[in-house]
């Protein structure tokens, strides 16, 4: 629920018209600290925070009024159109709702009800067309190294630490008035 409120809060202050994988990324970073603990060190946390908050005053201003769309709509034919179902666009990149697509599926695959931070992580680092496998690559992070590390984490975090984690709440997410919500 947090990354999720944070990601659209994001989006929203910076004006872009989606929620994208970058803004999945920010949030991530700022709110789950196993995510943070997946880096390789705090320089490489601080150059990624430095791009990202670069992203509203400079950095990522071409990416304003464009859609994400990368690998992971290929990956995941359930998210292809990225549309709610009366046509309205659902505020997130189509790459961002795979990514949450695939998060979900791995959590259910271990058995888990809801996806953590680290299963987000995992994905939108996998995806090298994602903005947030840009901006991991601008900061000098191996995206592919980061995704193989968020994923061999997944197990060494404890079970009863991330049902308390905020991420793993298990909350409705509203979209806009009137739109249907996901459950994260």
């Amino acid at each position: 629920m947090t990354v999720v409120t944070g990601a659209r809060r994001r989006a929203l202050r910076d004006g872009d018209r989606q929620i994208d994988t970058a803004h999945l990324l920010h949030s991530l970073i700022e709110s789950d600290s196993d995510v943070g603990a997946a880096f390789e060190g705090g320089h490489q946390l601080a150059r990624v925070l430095g791009y990202l908050v670069q992203r509203s005053i400079g950095y990522g201003l071409r990416w304003q009024r464009s859609v994400e769309d990368s690998g992971t709509r290929r990956l995941l034919p359930a998210t292809r159109g990225a549309e709610a179902q009366d046509g309205r666009a659902s505020g997130w990149s189509p790459a961002a709702s795979g990514a949450l697509e695939e998060a979900f599926r791995r959590a259910a695959e271990r058995g888990e009800t809801q996806a953590r931070g680290l299963d987000l992580l995992a994905v939108i680092a996998a995806d090298p067309e994602s903005r947030a496998a840009e901006v991991l690559r601008r900061a000098g992070v191996d995206p592919a190294a980061l995704s193989g590390r968020a994923g061999g984490r997944i197990d060494a975090v404890s079970p009863t630490r991330a049902a308390d984690s905020p991420t793993q709440a298990e909350e409705s997410v509203p979209w806009r008035d009137g739109e249907p919500s996901q459950q994260v």
